[in-house]
């Protein structure tokens, strides 16, 4: 069986101590009385009570007093202040110190009847608050490990691209034709703009939203080593607005960059000729972003055959319309530009 509510109550009163005390008896409490404030707050200290009733008038320390020390106490339980009737004033008081609820002073089954009422209020309501604590609890620590998973997952996923990568490059170097060689080379590079994403979702604190300044930073590093020579180096500048984007919206736009920067390194200067290429990624308001990538070499004719393989153009399309916007080509006085708009 469930034991009975253990209740204190706290009333200078003597005689309607062991009135109130067998009333809440008879209604299923286990009562506790105690003659002063000074004494209620003892007895709490030492006892383990549900819940506990004050009176406010006592002398020595009135019941907002002891109310206050009550509610000091780690884990105190739930406290209903009783007052007069004239008293609305004490009341609001009481409720704003943290009193659960409270009940008007009378003499009868009627005032028994309402504090044995509020006293199963507070208990349930503070319950309830447990259930929600616990729940909210619980929450959390599951939160917590499908954040450690996810993290586990693109730590792996990452390390299985850069693997490949690897496998990739080995390849090439194995190969005697230089137009495949060059290919599985792309390729490479392809994976590891995709690698670079997972990258950063197991180092950061967020596991669902890739910051885009952190991604293309990597990225462009990764691609300005590639691209460079002693005699002709590839300078490449991004500029970038605070952009998070989900995994798939990133690893679209890291395919897009990676292939316009490799196409401006390889044809927008000549082999033996120094070039910048600049990055650009701004918000065009709250919900949309705009990538601009120029350069200031000899310039790109859209309509021209492609001057290598296609796939590239092909890869660009695709992602372009996972995004759901298309890439448009912009032919400057000098150089070209490639932008595309999209929503974040």
């Amino acid at each position: 069986m469930t034991p009975a509510p253990r209740v204190l109550y706290i009333d200078d009163d003597e005689g309607l101590c062991r009135l109130t005390s067998r009333a809440l008896a008879r209604r299923g409490f286990e009562v506790v009385t105690a003659a002063s404030g000074g004494e209620g707050v003892s007895a709490a200290v030492r006892g383990r009570f549900d819940v506990v009733a004050v009176d406010h008038y006592m002398p020595g320390q009135d019941g907002l007093e002891t109310l206050t020390h009550l509610l000091q106490r780690v884990d105190a339980p739930p406290v209903v202040y009783v007052t007069g009737s004239e008293e609305s004033r004490i009341a609001i008081a009481a409720m704003k110190a943290g009193a659960s609820d409270y009940v008007v002073k009378s003499i009868g089954d009627d005032f028994f009847d309402l504090l044995a009422g509020s006293l199963h209020q507070a208990l349930e309501r503070r319950q309830l608050r447990r259930d929600k604590e616990d729940a909210e609890r619980a929450l959390r620590e599951s939160n917590g490990r499908l954040q450690a998973l996810l993290k586990e997952v693109n730590h792996r996923v990452a390390n299985s691209l850069q693997l490949v990568s690897s496998f990739v490059q080995l390849q090439a170097g194995t190969v005697s034709d230089e137009s495949a060689r060059v290919a599985l080379r792309d390729t490479q590079r392809r994976i590891l703009a995709i690698a670079q994403v997972h990258r950063r979702l197991y180092t950061s604190d967020d596991v669902d939203l890739v910051d885009m300044t952190d991604y293309l930073a990597a990225l462009i590093a990764e691609l300005e080593e590639t691209w460079s020579t002693p005699v002709a180096p590839r300078s490449l500048r991004l500029e970038s607005d605070p952009i998070r984007l989900d995994t798939d919206r990133a690893v679209s736009l890291g395919v897009i960059v990676n292939e316009l920067v490799s196409n401006a390194c390889k044809y927008a200067y000549a082999p033996s000729e120094a070039g910048e290429i600049r990055i650009s990624l701004r918000r065009e308001d709250a919900d949309r972003f705009r990538l601009v990538v120029e350069d200031d070499g000899c310039g790109f004719v859209s309509a021209a055959p492609a001057r290598g393989t296609g796939l590239g153009r092909r890869l660009m399309g695709a992602m372009a319309h996972s995004l759901k916007t298309e890439i448009v080509y912009e032919p400057l006085a000098i150089g070209t530009r490639a932008t595309l708009s999209a929503a974040v």
